[in-house]
This record gives structure tokens, C-alpha cells and sequence, in this order.
């Protein structure tokens, strides 16, 4: 029997275990930190995703047999690293891997030389060139911070007066702290964003079913970007010649690429598309499971996640073992009042344990805390409340259910998740 450690705290990570705890051949699982939804085989552990000494000497003493990356700011800290030198077994991209995720202008000039289809850009680390450069191309205009930003170092520039206080706000007050050192500024793409996600060994890889999220914070995609605020999977309208010019043109090429850097790439591959008809663009890479994707994919994944992941870190990947549920799978996030921006934490939940027995809900904890017996709120994204339906309508319905008999104060969800692809 073998025991299982996941590094990061929100829903993803919270999700992971959860489908890791069901594997035939795993004892216990241990999330770092976690968050207050962790119980039966799911232990939180007081360390942070980029405290490298002490998730090591954990995994050590623990004789920890399968390390999962969730948080992509473990991987960039090098923890991945610091595991394989010591030949301790762990899923996820090596520190020089991650900039595939860590650096917008890595990413873009990987790209372009690979010929993957992406937006016009150019990268800047003077915010006067940038800005004279973004004058120039059609509105809107998208600037987007190099580095890693929690999902939020996108801005979408409508008037070109716009254009000096956003790049601004990221160079030079540094509102994303150093991620905003670089900045991409690049065409904005039209269409619908979807979520695909490919598990690789270096070399060989499985792509998973189409998803979408739903960044914006309000209903009809008004209001500013957030980590997430629901997601669906599969999308109805995404077709199997979409998914294999993923396959061919997307993550092949970027798996060699990534070999050419000398930073072969093992792990999640997530690549966010922009759709329009059948034309396809990748929006940009992440190194990691999405979030809120990976509570969706949880859900649908009907295979030994445990194996599929060990073979992964042990470079044999073998993607027969991968496999599928039928039907849909829903996550409606909700959040703090005010998120994304200030909002109060410490906030008693109620209601958790009536909507947790309704048939096919499950409730992915991420910004929340234990206070003895009571569920507090402790972060932006608080909880995603999962359902499963043989259509999309069936499982949309039972969340919303599930979802209003949740109560804490300022509780904020979008309404009309799924709903554009009507």
C-alpha cells in the first residue's frame, strides 16, 4: 500500500486527493497544506508548496512513494528538483519545464518557433516601448504579465487611453510583484476559450476531454478576471477534429520544443485555446491541472489516477489506462463577497453536510479552515460544488441545488455557468 503526498491547498488539490484516496493500491493521502475539507484518508500537513526543505524532509520520513505537484508555484520554487536528486518519485515539470507556465515570453517565443498557432505579440521590459508598441495594434489590446500572477495578470485594454495606466499598474507599481518585470503585449483573440489538458512523460502524452471555464467574476462574462468561477466538461461543441489539432499542432509540437530548450516536459500540459469556427489558437500554456478543471476532470476520470500518475513520473505513460465516465461533469465556484479583490475571511459556512448528500454532489473545499467542528471561510474561491449528469442541463440543475442550500456571509456565484454554449 503506498501513501500519497499533493502539494498545494485549493480545490484542485483538494480534488486530486480525493480521486488519489480511491485508488486500490494507495493507504493514505497527505495534501500540503490542504484546506479544511480534508478528512478520512486525507491528512493536512503544515507546509507550504514552496517550502522545498520541509516538503522534502516530509516525504522522506514519511516514505512518501508518489509526490503530485498541484500548485505550479511549487515547480517553479524547484521542488521537482530537489525530488528527482534525492530519486524521489514525483508527478509534475522540472523548475527549467515550468517556465512553459512561469514566463508569458517563454511560452510566446516557443511558440512562434515551433509554429503553434498563437496571437501577433511582442514581449517588452520597458513599459514606454510596450506601451507606444500596444498604441499601435487593433483594440482590444491584451497585456499580460510574464510571470506567475494567480490567474489574474491579464488585462484587456477596450480605449487606447487605457493603455499606459495598465501597463503601468503592472511595470511600475508591480501589482503582480516581480511576475510584472516582463510584460507580453499581444492581439486579442475572438471566439470561446476552452480548456484542454494533456498528461505527459516527456515524450508521449493523452489529451482529456474539452472543458470551459468562466474567468470573468459576474454573470455574461462582466467584471474582472478571477482563478475561475465554474467550469463544465465535456464542451458539446468542441469537435474530434478540434481535439487533434490540439494533439498535432498544440501539444506535440510543444513537447518537442520543450525538448529542444533541455527541459523536457513531464506532467500536466494545459494549454488554453481560443475557438472561433474551426479556427484554433492557443491562448497561453500552464504546467499544471487547471482549477477549477481538475474538479470536473476528478469527477469523470473513471481510471486508477495513482497508476496513470506514477507512470507518468516514471516516464512509461501508458494511455490505455486512462479512461472516461459518460456524461457531463459541473463545478459552480463560490466565493467570497468582494473576490476578486478584498474580501473578509473567518466567515462560518453553513449548510455544507445538507448538500453534500444530495445524489452526485461533491464538495471540493479550497479557501476554507477548520475551527473545530465548524467550516470558516479562509480565501477568495471558498468552496466548488460538483455534480455529474448524463446531459449538461442534468448536472448543471443539481448544482445550483446544491449550491442554495450553501450559506456564508457575501456568498458569490455566477448563475449562468454552462450557459454559453447554448
Amino acid at each position: 500500500m503506498s501513501k500519497v503526498l499533493v502539494i498545494g491547498g485549493g480545490g484542485r488539490e483538494q480534488a486530486l486527493a480525493w480521486k488519489l484516496a480511491q485508488s486500490e493500491g494507495v493507504e493514505k493521502v497527505f495534501i500540503a497544506p490542504g484546506n479544511g475539507g480534508s478528512d478520512g484518508l486525507i491528512e493536512n500537513v503544515a507546509l507550504e508548496p514552496t517550502d522545498v526543505d520541509g516538503l522534502l524532509k516530509f516525504a522522506e520520513d514519511q516514505t512518501i512513494d508518489l509526490t503530485v505537484v498541484g500548485q505550479e508555484a511549487a515547480s517553479e520554487a524547484g521542488v521537482v528538483d530537489a525530488f528527482r536528486a534525492k530519486n524521489l518519485l514525483i508527478f509534475g515539470p522540472t523548475k527549467a519545464a515550468v517556465q512553459l507556465e512561469a514566463s508569458k515570453v517563454f511560452s510566446k517565443d516557443l511558440m512562434a518557433a515551433e509554429n503553434i498557432p498563437t496571437a501577433e505579440y511582442r514581449a517588452f521590459d520597458d513599459p514606454t516601448a510596450a506601451a507606444k508598441y500596444a498604441k499601435t495594434r487593433p483594440l482590444p489590446v491584451v497585456i499580460k504579465a510574464d510571470g506567475l500572477a494567480a490567474g489574474k495578470g491579464v488585462i484587456i485594454i477596450e480605449a487606447t487611453d487605457e493603455i499606459d495606466a495598465a501597463i503601468h499598474k503592472i511595470m511600475v507599481d508591480k501589482e503582480f510583484g516581480a511576475a510584472g518585470n516582463k510584460i507580453v503585449v499581444e492581439d486579442f483573440l475572438r471566439g470561446q476559450e476552452v480548456s484542454t489538458h494533456a498528461l505527459c512523460d516527456g515524450k508521449s502524452f493523452v489529451l482529456f476531454p474539452s472543458s470551459q471555464d468562466h474567468k470573468q467574476a459576474f454573470d455574461g462574462d462582466k467584471g474582472p478576471n478571477t482563478g475561475g468561477m465554474g467550469v463544465i466538461a465535456p464542451v458539446s461543441w468542441v469537435t474530434d477534429e478540434h481535439m487533434r489539432t490540439v494533439a498535432d499542432k498544440v501539444v506535440t509540437p510543444a513537447l518537442k520544443g520543450m525538448e529542444k530548450q533541455n527541459a523536457t516536459f513531464a506532467g500536466c500540459m494545459y494549454p488554453g485555446l481560443m475557438i472561433d469556427g474551426q479556427t484554433l489558437k492557443v491562448l497561453e500554456f500552464n504546467a499544471r491541472f487547471g482549477d477549477p478543471e481538475a474538479e470536473v476532470y476528478m469527477r469523470l476520470f473513471d481510471g486508477d489516477l495513482y497508476r496513470v500518475l506514477r507512470d507518468c513520473a516514471l516516464g512509461r505513460l501508458n494511455p490505455g489506462q486512462v479512461k472516461w465516465q459518460p456524461g457531463f461533469a459541473v463545478s459552480v465556484v463560490m466565493a467570497s463577497g468582494g473576490y476578486p479583490g478584498e474580501y473578509e475571511k473567518g466567515l462560518p459556512i453553513a449548510g455544507l453536510d445538507e448538500a453534500a448528500k444530495m445524489p452526485d454532489v461533491v464538495i471540493f473545499h479550497a479557501g476554507t479552515k477548520r475551527d473545530g467542528d465548524q467550516i470558516l471561510t479562509a480565501g477568495g474561491r471558498v468552496l466548488n460544488v460538483t455534480t455529474t449528469g448524463t446531459t449538461l442541463d442534468e448536472a448543471l440543475e443539481k448544482a445550483y441545488a446544491a449550491v442554495d442550500k450553501i450559506h456564508f456571509k457575501g456568498a458569490h456565484f455566477r448563475r449562468d455557468i454552462g450557459r454559453r454554449v447554448k
